[in-house]
């Protein structure tokens, strides 16, 4: 069994960038700058956007980080977002989810510039990845895609399953496995809360992804010898026997998994390092379009 390590490949892909940003620096162009907003003060809200804010350092990026109270009106947090499009400075950025209840996720996402939308999740980025035409890749499913890639995973051909249709993770990496593309060219097949016999079909498996956002539901009878696991979740659970309190798990029960996977990604430090890399990787690629 071996661990598709995310925190090392992600390590790898942050000294590529980092040396993008000298070569852009020695030649006097504009340093990639991505800015992150977040509404409120939820907390693994604001561990996830400051690490994205150190990765920005660690690479050499410019970041910018817009703080906003939780009880920002709707029509004030979108006027924050129309400066951001205005912004010659930024060449990209996010809006951290969940955002507060009164205001409307969908209506805020459709407000991103797409051409500065470096999370991915604008229709017409989501359209053009559908049509395999150039566009910002989500960043989770695009760090599926990497960690495939960069450990020689052979896809085509291969029985792919997905676990999950959510938009963000289940939906679009379906769609990249299923492309006429390196590392696609899958038989996929998605499967969700609603489908029934999960466990025959997880069984006739090569390659399964898992993102349905339920701690450790996938067991080790719901597998093939061989299969390749790509976990995607992560779980608090209560742990009395952990400092903390509490331990991560994943939508993978990893001690039963591992022992038949020939790969598999830990949790944490699996699919979670990658997010923010190709994040940073969408970031660069915004920089180069906006200033070629």
């Amino acid at each position: 069994m071996i661990l598709l390590d995310g925190k090392q490949t992600a390590a790898e892909i942050k000294d590529e960038l980092a040396l993008e940003v000298e070569k852009i620096k020695k030649n006097k162009g504009k340093i990639p700058h991505l800015a992150a907003v977040i509404v409120g003060n939820f907390g693994p809200s604001l561990t996830y956007v400051n690490s994205k804010v150190k990765a920005c350092e660690r690479v050499g990026f410019n970041s910018t980080l817009i703080d906003l109270p939780e009880d920002i009106t709707e029509e004030q947090l979108l006027h924050e977002l129309a400066l951001l499009n205005k912004d010659a400075e930024i060449d990209g950025y996010i809006v951290q989810l969940p955002l507060p209840e009164h205001i409307d996720e969908q209506k805020v996402l459709m407000a991103v510039d797409p051409d500065k939308d470096v999370d991915g999740f604008h229709p017409t980025n989501v359209g053009k990845m559908t049509l395999d035409l150039p566009s910002f890749l989500s960043a989770t499913p695009y760090g599926i895609m990497e960690l495939l890639k960069r450990y020689k995973i052979e896809t085509s051909g291969k029985n792919v399953v997905v676990i999950g249709r959510s938009h963000i993770v289940g939906r679009p990496i379906s769609i990249l496995l299923s492309q006429k593309r390196d590392f696609g060219n899958a038989t996929v097949t998605l499967v969700h809360s609603r489908t029934k016999n999960i466990k025959e079909i997880t069984q006739k498996a090569d390659i399964i992804v898992v993102a349905l956002g339920v701690a450790e539901f996938l067991t080790g009878d719901m597998v093939r010898e061989g299969v390749t696991i790509i976990d995607v979740g992560i779980t608090r659970l209560k742990d009395a026997t952990r400092k903390r309190g509490y331990r991560l798990a994943g939508d993978v029960h990893f001690e039963s998994v591992s022992k038949k996977a020939a790969y598999i990604t830990p949790v944490p430090g699996g699919v979670g390092p990658m997010t923010i890399a190709m994040l940073l990787k969408n970031t660069l690629s915004a920089n180069k379009k906006l200033n070629s």
